[in-house]
């Protein structure tokens, strides 16, 4: 077994124990520590499940996540330098190809779709690409740079989805929002979970999720964003995923 990733769940279990014995009755005790926790009975908890994947993270986790959503507002840059497209409508193409993609596919999907439009593809181009995510996405990127969508509340506006808006604003440097994904989740639950069984995260919830994160960020020194970013890139290398 993965000696960091043993750590992580034993002081996981004894977090919940001690803060489950204060708080709640015997029959919850019961339910709370059959994982997968239940969200209920965690809401104390998940400030500290983030803190200590934090603290899991060695310095190469850390530099990567610090700079993460920089590097990728480079990327984003460096196609619009090259093809003469504004770098919010980059970002915006970038964001609705990001769900189930891996980054590095995700930035070749997106040039691959950047390139077609700037040489002058149409919708019709455009949807005929290849790439690794839903056809909602494509969809998404297709009509985002077929429609010349520039404007930063036009191109939220059509993303529509949390995550998609929250990964745009991220990459944009908005500090204080946090992307939550199946990832994100995971590390706020305490506990490993598929992405295929990751629930529906509802306005309410995600509220929680990021209240949580801004507050470790808060204790840790650092932005929410770079938070996320880091415990995310820690998480990943933990479980070889």
């Amino acid at each position: 077994m993965n000696y960091e990733r043993f750590i992580l769940t034993e002081c996981m279990n004894l977090c919940v124990i001690v803060h489950t014995i204060q708080s709640i009755d015997s029959y919850q005790l019961g339910r709370l520590i059959r994982p997968p926790f239940p969200i209920l009975f965690f809401p104390k908890m998940s400030v500290q499940s983030i803190t200590a994947v934090y603290n899991l993270a060695s310095q190469t986790d850390k530099n990567l996540g610090l700079n993460w959503y920089a590097r990728a507002l480079t990327f984003a840059v460096q196609l619009s330098d090259l093809y003469d497209i504004e770098t919010t409508t980059i970002v915006g193409v970038i964001a609705a190809l990001s769900p189930r993609n891996r980054w590095e596919r995700n930035m070749q999907d997106a040039e691959s779709m950047v390139k077609v439009a700037a040489n002058g593809g149409d919708y019709d181009d455009l949807v005929q690409l290849k790439v690794c995510t839903f056809g909602t996405g494509k969809d998404k990127a297709a009509r985002i740079l077929s429609e010349s969508i520039t404007e930063r509340d036009e191109l939220l506006a059509l993303l529509k989805g949390p995550k998609l808006c929250e990964f745009f604003n991220c990459i944009l440097g908005d500090c204080d929002d946090v992307c939550i994904d199946g990832h994100a989740y995971s590390i706020w639950v305490g506990d490993r979970i598929t992405l295929a069984n990751v629930p529906s995260i509802g306005v309410k919830l995600r509220r929680t999720i990021k209240a949580d994160y801004q507050q470790a960020a808060k204790d840790l020194s650092l932005k929410p964003h770079e938070l996320q970013a880091i415990t995310w890139v820690c998480w990943k290398r933990l479980h070889g995923v």
